[in-house]
């Protein structure tokens, strides 16, 4: 049976990067889960990559028909935002597939498809660099949206606690001060987890 590898870590430590880094290598061969938001898409982004883009009306309606995986909302200053993944057809049991989520989308995968299936790879760095990188994406955006990137900046440090994280049962990290060294680890520790 196929695993899902959900890259997890605070706001700005280099997920979307990695993401995109590990989908290139071939090596792995792990296809892509493309998760759902109701957030307004930003600038650079493209439907069907690295989101489905729907409204309200449409989450209300995959969840009417039970096909909400797992759901994260949160009450932004632009209003109420959600984040999910879909049970579309995406999910073939016999594959490997890689995803972006958060520790409470990952105990959720986690209740869905066993825990055998989920492999964790939790991205960490310095908050301070987290910070200025979040401000240097934000200022390219046509409308910046500092104070969201602030109350997300905040609400991480809620969301990614050491005790949620232990209680997650996620021992192992992965530091991204150095891309391609940060690249490497996690690499292997995909490699060596597909093969158990």
């Amino acid at each position: 049976m196929g695993k899902i590898v959900c890259l997890m870590g605070k706001s700005s430590t280099g997920k979307d990067t990695i993401f995109k880094r590990l989908q290139e290598d071939g090596a792995l061969g792990l296809k892509t889960i493309v998760p759902y938001t109701t957030r307004p898409i930003r600038i650079g982004e493209r439907e069907g990559v690295e989101y489905f883009f729907t409204d309200e009306a449409g989450f209300r309606r995959l969840k009417a028909q039970g096909k909400i995986i797992e759901a994260r909302e949160y009450h932004t200053v632009h209003g109420l935002w959600r984040y999910f993944t879909v049970d579309d057809g995406q999910i073939k049991p016999e594959s490997g597939y890689i995803m972006i989520g958060t520790l409470e989308a990952y105990r959720h995968l986690q209740d869905y498809f066993g825990a055998d299936r989920i492999v964790p790879v939790l991205i960490e760095l310095d908050d301070g660099v987290r910070l200025q990188r979040a401000l240097n994406r934000e200022m390219k955006q046509e409308n910046p949206r500092y104070e969201e990137m602030c109350r997300r900046f905040l609400a991480d440090s809620a969301d990614f606690s050491e005790g949620k994280i232990r209680e997650s049962g996620i021992t192992r990290r992965f530091v991204n001060d150095n891309l391609e060294r940060c690249m490497g680890e996690i690499k292997r520790y995909i490699q060596e987890a597909l093969q158990n």
